[in-house]
């Protein structure tokens, strides 16, 4: 694991200076609806598999000063409007990820600086949530091949499909989640067996255990 936090962390740090490369032939064509005398800058930030990326806070920076702030809506995406010409940074922070730091935009008047979704914030793997599982069969053994979907319970009762997995061969399996408050519903499925369900209660940073039972389904 501690392997992998430094890959991650530098995977960040390098996608941070090819962008501080690329950045001045991001900057488009002038829009007929920017204003000619400010810029303009969108974004989408992605994250991993399973975790949000709404709520994103992203700060706009130009030397030690913090000149605007907004946060990501439900896909990620992110824009500040009449930005003055010059050049600035950005900070990305959500709870349960990793900060992510960008320097050297360069806002020319008239003119989008668009980042696309080359934006990607690791999860924190020392302040994340993880439900860990099993899968197990009728009489009790471990199941391997079930596929285990993962979705959301939504407020108003909805639920939305976030990811899946299939347990491996000891019947297991892992889901890694940011540690906002949130019930979440886990389905298991596998071939002649009748899918189980079970909802899991997340309050913060910390392993939820789930253990779904598979019998065969009726004829």
């Amino acid at each position: 694991m501690f392997r992998r936090k430094i890959f991650q962390t530098l995977a960040v740090a390098l996608l941070s200076l090819s962008l501080i490369g690329a950045a001045p032939s991001l900057a488009q064509k002038k829009s007929k609806k920017q204003s000619a005398t400010t810029g303009y800058i969108s974004g989408r930030v992605r994250v991993d598999a399973g975790v949000s990326a709404a709520g994103v806070s992203v700060r706009l920076r130009q030397g030690d000063s913090e000149v605007a702030e907004t946060t990501t809506n439900s896909k990620g995406e992110f824009e500040f409007r009449d930005v003055a010409p010059g050049s600035y940074g950005l900070t990305l922070r959500k709870a349960g990820l990793q900060v992510g730091r960008l320097e050297n935009l360069e806002v020319r008047a008239g003119q989008t600086v668009s980042l696309k979704d080359h934006l990607f914030l690791p999860v924190d793997e020392g302040s994340i949530a993880f439900i860990k599982g099993s899968v197990f069969n009728s009489d009790g053994r471990s199941l391997p091949g079930a596929r285990v979907e993962l979705a959301r319970v939504e407020p108003d009762g909805s639920v939305k499909k976030l990811d899946s997995r299939v347990s491996n061969t000891t019947g297991s399996f892992v889901f890694k989640l940011t540690p906002e408050r949130a019930r979440y519903r886990l389905t298991a499925k596998a071939d002649g067996m009748a899918e189980a369900s079970q909802d899991v209660n997340v309050e913060g940073a910390a392993i939820y255990r789930a253990a779904l039972n598979l019998k065969p389904a009726s004829k």
